[in-house]
Parts: C-alpha cells; structure tokens; sequence
C-alpha cells in the first residue's frame, strides 16, 4: 500500500496536491509535504486531505486518476 501526502502550499488555483510518496518526481520539497499516511490509491488519500483543504486534488504526474483540475 502506498504512503501519500499532501502539499502545505497551495497551487495558484488554490488546490493542495496529492502526492505518492514513492513514485512522484514532483512533489514538493519535505518541508512542505504533509503526511496523509497508508492509503490504497489516490482516492482515499485525497478524502484525507480534503479533511485538512477543502480544496484538494491528485498529481497530473503521480496520481493522475484523482487529478480534476
């Protein structure tokens, strides 16, 4: 099971990325990554984070099926 977290900085459109800790390239630097812990895929990790941002969404790169803008 992958380990996702979030970006603690939002994008311009205020969202807050998802990101899979071990696949992702782009993911932002570990001070502004936010842990959302064991998730099955993209879709629980983004419920999660959702709990934090309302405003939250999947990578293009690295969680492609919960990205939605």
């Amino acid at each position: 099971m992958p380990r996702f977290y979030v970006n603690t900085n939002a994008q311009s459109n205020g969202d807050h990325e998802v990101h899979e800790d071990t696949y992702c390239s782009n993911g932002p630097t570990p001070i502004n990554r936010r842990d959302l812990g064991y998730h099955s895929d993209c879709h629980g990790a983004v419920r999660e984070a959702k709990k934090i941002y309302n405003k939250s969404n999947g990578c293009y790169y690295c969680c492609r099926t919960c990205h939605t803008s």
